[in-house]
């Protein structure tokens, strides 16, 4: 029996990237931008519509950090972020000498919660702390409630920097992810629905934005003969090479997309007798999910020791990989100094959550073993 390694979601070439990784060595761009750079930005724009600018980065916490840049973000200031995320969501809050501010969870799309956040914010302005920037995140592919976290955006005048690491395919009433907010970002890393080896994108509403964000990722050089600096620069931008697997990649999105969602739905048909488990899914037709990754809450029952991690587990004894949910940002020991605002929804999901096998490469013969694994353990 093949008992090879069953990964969460590992990189799935299209075939084509070979060939332009190729042209950039024929012609010599090995180096830090070059044609795949402006080609993959294009691509990009072209696929997001809504006027889109995007600039190619060397990763999306990157363009999370000079996200917040743009935004205005300094030193003292305060952000507000989701606490259910990656810790790159948070980072570059630290990075510029802010405060983050963690909001919790709502039970629908497992977002940030716009209650939660509207009283963070009443309450922050009260201690003389109007938040700087909203970071809202598209949760494992899954769109946040964007006409509710646009709304308090605009009640208060606090921008939004929208975190769509994840979520490049996703959509809400046919609008891509990564356009709603002030400030997109995007994520090429390996396990992601593309990928350029390592990478990401900052995706700007004018050209200006974009041009700003870019100086600043190539050393803010000035425009001048010799090497002159007036403000911090960053080395942000991506790669001739990487940007080459992108473009690849770029013309497979759409099936991958296709495939994650044909996994989601696997698992949907693999549980829907199992009732110690709920499949995390939109919470109606105006949500387009990639399903990036396909989460499960598991209910525990400790009579037939049923939980999350024994489910884990026995995916692991079987040489399959799966994964808790993102820890919450509050609960991270680097993060819990800081202020937090709502109830336990997220720690709830962090508990009882678990990442399953995702992958747009997956075969018949690794869903049957996944089938196996979940079959034997609740039987």
């Amino acid at each position: 029996m093949n008992n090879s390694k069953i990964w969460l979601s590992s990189p799935h070439m299209g075939g084509n990237e070979q060939k332009f990784v190729n042209e950039a060595f024929d012609t010599n761009w090995v180096a830090p931008l070059g044609p795949n750079v402006n080609g993959l930005e294009m691509d990009l724009e072209n696929y997001l519509g809504s006027e889109s600018h995007v600039g190619a980065l060397s990763s999306g916490t990157a363009a999370i950090h000079l996200g917040l840049i743009l935004l205005g973000v300094q030193a003292g200031d305060e952000v507000i972020c989701q606490s259910m995320t990656f810790s790159a969501s948070a980072n570059p809050i630290l990075y510029l000498g802010a405060t983050p501010v963690f909001i919790d969870s709502e039970e629908e799309t497992w977002n940030i919660c716009p209650v939660a956040l509207e009283e963070a914010i009443i309450d922050r302005i009260t201690k003389g702390k109007k938040p700087k920037a909203i970071i809202a995140v598209h949760l494992y592919g899954v769109p946040y409630q964007i006409e509710a976290v646009k709304a308090i955006s605009d009640k208060y005048g606090i921008p939004v920097l929208e975190d769509s690491a994840e979520a490049l395919g996703s959509s809400y009433k046919g609008q891509k992810c990564g356009t709603f907010g002030d400030i997109g970002v995007l994520s090429f890393n390996g396990n992601k629905i593309i990928t350029t080896s390592g990478g990401g994108a900052i995706v700007t509403p004018s050209k200006e934005l974009k041009e700003k964000a870019v100086f600043y990722a190539t050393q803010s050089r000035d425009d001048a003969p010799h090497y002159q600096h007036s403000e911090i620069g960053y080395n942000y931008r991506m790669s001739n090479i990487c940007a080459g697997i992108g473009r690849g990649q770029m013309e497979v999105l759409d099936a991958h997309v296709q495939l994650r969602r044909n996994m989601h739905d696997f698992y949907e048909d693999l549980f829907q007798d199992i009732y110690a488990v709920t499949v995390f899914s939109v919470p109606n037709d105006d949500y387009f999910a990639n399903y990036w990754l396909t989460a499960i809450v598991v209910e525990p029952n400790a009579a037939v020791g049923i939980d999350r991690e024994t489910l884990r587990l026995a995916f692991e004894q079987a040489n399959i990989e799966s994964r808790p949910l993102w820890k919450p940002m509050h609960l991270q020991p680097i993060f819990k100094i800081y202020p937090y605002y709502g109830a336990n929804v997220a720690e709830n999901l962090f508990k009882k959550g678990l990442c399953l096998p995702s992958g747009s490469n997956l075969t018949d013969s690794e869903r049957q073993r996944i089938k196996e694994v979940i079959i034997n353990f609740f039987k």
